[in-house]
């Protein structure tokens, strides 16, 4: 166990560190508060949900490899999942919810007639625990997303299926904001798109338009619900064609005043989402981040304190926005023990956000501003050397998690004692 008189000391000498360059790592702790992520359920079981009993994922141009034992089963398994792995997170959590998570009691409710009543349990749930919730609209693994479109299809009847859905949800999600008292987001995503060349694009993306209009008539209050659209370069089955491109989704959300998520997954490798943050801000009022670490592809890796979720963090910092931008992890990796994944997920992104917050940002702006590029350059390369590490464990040890390596003995436990014997 690390040792509390180490701790502190450690984080003395940090402190002293970062004053130095003008920083309070006092104040920035504070700060960091404002940085609450929104848990990705389907970690838990490999985004199958609990329509029947053997739910699994399917289509969508998404899949999960890997089947290491313990995965979650039920409702049950999934609730007690995620308190084990807020037991073991530093500040306060949301929870992000897709609609085949309801509670459906056995019977084989459709995604057209899902209701409140099917989620109550999750919010009560989350009233208990004290945190917020997010919802998101399901529209794969479904016979009515088997040719590869569901709110850009030409087929009318699956067309409103999938509105009909979409509608229902939005009307789960502001009664979630409302009973929760903090706003839920509702994300819509969807896997429409096509393999090979296609012709008509542009009716597929009127199509779309025209869902989307019919789904977002119907206003609730912003205290309640905010409606987020997400945006995908390709998916697996749609490499040549999504429907919902990052420029559809971004022209909708600026018209239409929604939120715009970002997920680092879904560009190109070589494309940086956190040089798109200061411009769309520019013209939106809020968005949404969807964090994860593609590998080669969108490949939901589990999120680790690399260079891409670096930039992204600190770009969100740095435009003052961390009230404007909205944050959860979309990662599902079943190779690997579930809790640790979300939890090494979840503590990468947090320390990405500490890192930005610790940045000497007036002493740099400085620098920019005057043309002195040696100066900017030698003192972001000086900050990675400082004592991060320490103000990273101070912050676990005052919110009393495990602070270091100590909550990896934490989840190997778990796995003895629970997820093994499933």
């Amino acid at each position: 166990m690390t040792d509390k008189d180490f701790v502190e000391s450690a984080y003395k000498l940090a402190k002293d560190q970062y004053a130095q360059f003008g920083v309070n790592t006092d104040e920035v702790l504070e700060k960091l508060k404002d940085v609450v992520i929104s848990l990705h359920c389907w970690q838990t079981d490999d985004v199958g949900g609990f329509e029947t009993p053997d739910a699994e994922l399917g289509g969508g141009g998404i899949q999960v490899t890997g089947n290491y034992p313990g995965k979650a089963g039920t409702i049950q398994q999934m609730r007690q999942d995620l308190d084990k792995v807020m037991s073991l997170l530093p500040g306060k959590q949301r929870l992000n919810l897709h609609a085949i998570y309801g509670e459906f009691g056995g019977k084989l409710v459709d995604r057209d007639e899902i209701d409140v009543e099917h989620f109550q349990g999750w919010i009560d749930w989350a009233k208990e625990k004290g945190i917020g919730m997010d919802f998101n609209a399901t529209c794969f693994s479904h016979p009515k997303a088997d040719d590869g479109f569901t709110l850009s299809s030409k087929d009318e009847n699956i067309r409103k299926f999938w509105v009909k859905h979409s509608k229902l949800c939005r009307k789960i999600t502001a009664e979630m904001g409302r009973q929760l008292g903090t706003a839920s987001i509702h994300n819509l995503w969807i896997p429409d798109g096509m393999k090979d060349t296609p012709v008509d694009r542009y009716t597929h993306r009127a199509i779309l338009k025209k869902s989307l209009d019919e789904i977002l008539a119907e206003k609730y209050p912003k205290e309640h619900l905010k409606d987020s659209i997400e945006c995908k370069l390709f998916g697996i089955g749609s490499e040549s064609m999504v429907v919902g491109s990052h420029e559809f989704y971004m022209g909708y959300a600026i018209k239409n005043n929604t939120l715009l998520c970002l997920d680092n997954g879904h560009f190109h490798p070589t494309e940086q989402v956190g040089d798109k943050i200061s411009s769309i801000l520019q013209y939106i009022d809020e968005m949404l981040l969807h964090v994860t670490r593609g590998v080669r592809w969108d490949s939901d890796h589990v999120v680790t304190f690399n260079d891409e979720i670096l930039l992204i963090a600190s770009e969100v910092v740095r435009a003052n926005a961390l009230k404007r931008v909205n944050i959860g992890l979309d990662y599902f990796d079943a190779s690997l023990n579930r809790i640790g994944a979300y939890v090494v997920g979840t503590r990468a992104a947090q320390q990405a956000f500490l890192f930005a917050l610790l940045e000497p940002a007036k002493m740099l702006k400085g620098y920019e501003e005057k043309g002195k590029f040696f100066e900017r350059l030698a003192t972001l390369e000086v900050m990675k050397t400082r004592l991060f590490g320490a103000v990273w464990d101070y912050y676990c040890y005052i919110n009393n998690v495990p602070v270091g390596q100590d909550f990896i003995a934490e989840v190997q436990m778990y796995e003895k004692d629970v997820l093994l014997k499933r």
